[in-house]
């Protein structure tokens, strides 16, 4: 057999470190679910640690500074991160917060004997995926989590990585604007064909075609229109992430004006908001990393 073959063969076997710590999630697994959610807060700078008992996943979020530990925002954003891989079998998840302190073995059982340790507590419960996304789900979900992370995430996700979730994220905005297009068409030439049998022109011959006008193309609203509240989010993980490998004045500029961009679009959320008070949070906190980046750029170029 041809050594190329050989390989080849070799290669479909292998399975991807990332699916599989995604699937072993799925099934329940406390250290895999520790690992992803360890890697979806790095950008916060909170680090997590778990605990299964009595029907009910325990959980601790430290970080080193409290306006890290945001209540409302850490909850949320627990929450969507452990629907969206749907553990089985756990349901019922109580969230601990605290400053971060040295590694503890036992750190449950000293949070249950002395509380006030905790900055706050919160149970909440995972919703269930319906019996249709359950069905055609698939097996794993790739992410930008590495198999073998440390137990406080402190480096970015390698440039393939990057790439990758550019590439994904490219492929679902064309497929949606594809089917969006498709239906602006189809309903503008409905709309066309029926209006010229309605109204037909009674000095036009009867066998005269009329070609219906051009759709006119219709642009999607931006992300940044439609939730910047998100869209800040999204830049401030970027950034947090690129900041690890900033090494010139330049890009430490870039790295400011990605912070400013953070903080404006926080500040542009809305009063009416459920997310207000957090956008005005971390629009501080995004302005002031911009401040530092630029400082950083002012020292590297000195």
């Amino acid at each position: 057999m041809p050594e190329s073959l050989i390989r080849s063969t070799a290669k479909s076997h292998m399975v991807d470190p990332i699916d599989d710590i995604v699937q072993q999630a799925r099934q329940g697994s406390v250290a895999a679910i520790i690992q992803v959610l360890n890697e979806k807060l790095a950008a916060v700078g909170v680090r997590t640690r778990a605990v299964y008992a009595n029907n009910v996943l325990q959980l601790l979020c430290e970080a080193a500074h409290r306006d890290q530990l945001e209540q409302g925002f850490l909850v949320d954003r627990v929450r969507q991160i452990l629907e969206s891989i749907s553990p089985r079998s756990i349901r019922r998840v109580n969230i601990n917060s605290r400053i971060v302190r040295e590694q503890q073995l036992l750190w449950l059982e000293e949070i249950t004997r002395d509380p006030d340790n905790l900055l706050w507590s919160e149970e909440i419960i995972l919703r269930r995926p319906n019996i249709f996304k359950r069905l055609f789900a698939p097996t794993a979900t790739p992410s930008k989590f590495r198999a073998n992370k440390p137990p406080l995430p402190s480096k970015p996700p390698s440039q393939l990585n990057r790439e990758q979730r550019l590439m994904r994220r490219g492929l679902v905005r064309g497929v949606t604007l594809s089917a969006v297009l498709l239906v602006v068409g189809a309903g503008a030439y409905y709309y066309w064909t029926n209006r010229d049998r309605n109204t037909p022109d009674p000095a036009a011959p009867r066998t005269e075609t009329v070609i219906p006008s051009a759709p006119t193309t219709t642009s999607l609203p931006t992300v940044a229109e439609t939730d910047p509240f998100a869209e800040a989010v999204r830049l401030a993980e970027q950034a947090a992430a690129a900041g690890q490998d900033a090494q010139t004045p330049a890009q430490w500029l870039d790295l400011a004006a990605q912070w400013q961009k953070a903080s404006d679009l926080m500040a542009s959320v809305p009063s009416d908001d459920s997310r207000y008070a957090i956008a005005q949070d971390r629009t501080a906190a995004y302005r002031q990393n911009s401040l530092r980046a630029l400082q950083e750029a002012e020292k590297r170029r000195s």
